[in-house]
C-alpha cells in the first residue's frame, strides 16, 4: 500500500532578502528556518532543501543496506550513513556522496562494499536522484 509524506514551506520576499519555513508536516516533528544565505553560505541555524535531500539519502540508503545485509544472513549490528549533498550556486545540486561504515559480522570488506553498492542502486532516493552523481564510499568498522 502507498504512503504519502508531505512537508510544506511559507516563503516571503525575495529570495536573498527571503526566508521561510519549511514544516514537516506528516511527522508533525518540527518547522525549520531555510533563507537562501543558509543554502549558499553558512547554515547558521538553518536547514537546506540540500540538508533535507542528505537527511532523506543518508536514511533511505541505511534502511535499503540493512535489508539487504538481513536478507543476505548477515544482518548488521550498526550502520553509520552520511551523506554530503553538494550545491552550486547557479549550478544546482552536483552530485551526493554517501559514505557508510558497518559493523556486520561474518562479513568480509569486499562483500560489505558490494552490499552498499546494491543499495545505493536500489534505494528509492538514489533512484529518485537518478540524473545526480552519488559516488559512496563504504567499510567495515575496526
Amino acid at each position: 500500500m502507498a504512503t504519502t509524506r508531505t512537508a510544506t514551506t511559507h516563503w516571503e520576499g525575495s529570495l536573498f532578502e527571503g526566508g521561510g519555513k519549511v514544516t514537516l508536516e506528516s511527522s508533525g516533528i518540527g518547522t525549520y528556518e531555510v533563507s537562501w544565505p543558509s543554502r549558499a553560505e553558512e547554515a547558521n541555524g538553518k536547514t537546506s532543501p540540500e540538508e533535507l535531500i542528505a537527511a532523506a539519502h543518508s536514511s533511505c540508503f541505511s534502511m535499503a543496506l540493512s535489508n539487504g545485509l538481513a536478507k543476505a544472513g548477515t544482518p548488521p549490528t550498526a550502520l553509520d550513513t552520511k551523506a554530503e549533498v553538494e550545491f552550486t550556486p547557479g549550478t544546482g545540486i552536483t552530485g551526493i556522496k554517501l559514505t557508510v561504515t558497518g559493523v556486520v559480522e561474518g562479513m568480509s570488506n569486499d562483500d560489505f562494499v558490494a552490499a552498499a553498492q546494491a543499495a545505493k542502486e536500489g534505494c528509492p532516493v538514489s533512484q529518485a536522484l537518478a540524473g545526480t552523481t552519488i559516488t559512496l564510499e563504504a567499510s567495515l568498522a575496526g
